[in-house]
């Protein structure tokens, strides 16, 4: 099976039956699921495998965030829970946004390899994911936060409703088209620089002054296809009125 097809046949299962992977069938579609891009190689995510009185426990967690009497009867729905961390890393090039994007990218690509494996999953989330005693009962760091739990287990006999076919035509655009000043046309106005054509070899401070030095560049530029165009305008307006 390709991997289109794969993505393409790929539901979520809210309902289970008890069956589960045991960890050495987990262990080699982690290691897959650890390939998404990860800027730096940060590897800024963990995982923690919920079974049997785990799942009690983190029904306890839920009830003390909830106020409720009763343990919470949620995470007994699957007999197999993974617990989805973002463990955040020191970095001056990646900030914490984009190693959370890493968590979740490492989240769907797991749940599209035990879907494809046989295996009935669903991404369950919640208010109390951040909560203090969820996160206790996790035993997170204070840089790690938890994003939801995959529920795995065996798939029922009847298959869940699929989602309505997406059109891409509605999602998918261009670069909006660089606005021009009246006749000047959008080519005659440059751009500033990208940061992506200075030299590799270029010092920080090197940089930065070609930088500053080609954006006054392109405002000088700039003003003078503002004023050619104007010219225009006038002479236009000249020969009309002649």
């Amino acid at each position: 099976m390709s991997a289109l097809e794969a993505v393409r046949r790929r539901q979520s299962w809210s309902k289970v039956t008890p069956d589960a992977p045991t960890r050495e069938q987990l262990l080699p579609l982690i290691a897959a699921a650890g390939r998404v891009a990860d800027h730096s190689s940060l590897r800024p995510w963990r995982l923690i495998e919920l079974r049997g009185q785990d799942r009690e426990r983190l029904g306890a967690a839920i009830a003390a965030t909830t106020g409720d009497d009763s343990p919470s009867s949620k995470p007994l729905r699957a007999s197999l829970l993974i617990a989805v961390v973002a463990s955040y890393r020191d970095s001056e090039k990646v900030p914490r946004w984009e190693q959370e994007a890493v968590a979740s990218g490492v989240a769907h690509v797991l749940s599209l390899l035990l879907d494809e494996a046989g295996w009935g999953v669903i991404w369950r989330t919640g208010g109390y994911t951040r909560t203090a005693a969820v996160a206790r009962a996790h035993g997170l760091g204070p840089d790690e936060e938890l994003l939801g739990w995959l529920y795995v287990g065996g798939k029922p006999g009847k298959e869940p409703g699929r989602r309505q076919v997406l059109d891409a035509e509605s999602v998918l655009s261009r670069m909006p088209v660089q606005s021009a000043p009246d006749d000047a046309a959008p080519s005659d106005i440059p751009r500033e620089p990208d940061d992506s054509t200075e030299p590799d070899k270029c010092t920080k401070r090197t940089k930065k002054k070609a930088k500053k030095k080609a954006k006054k560049a392109a405002r000088k530029a700039r003003k003078k296809a503002e004023k050619a165009a104007k010219k225009q305008r006038r002479l236009r307006k000249t020969e009309e009125q002649g």
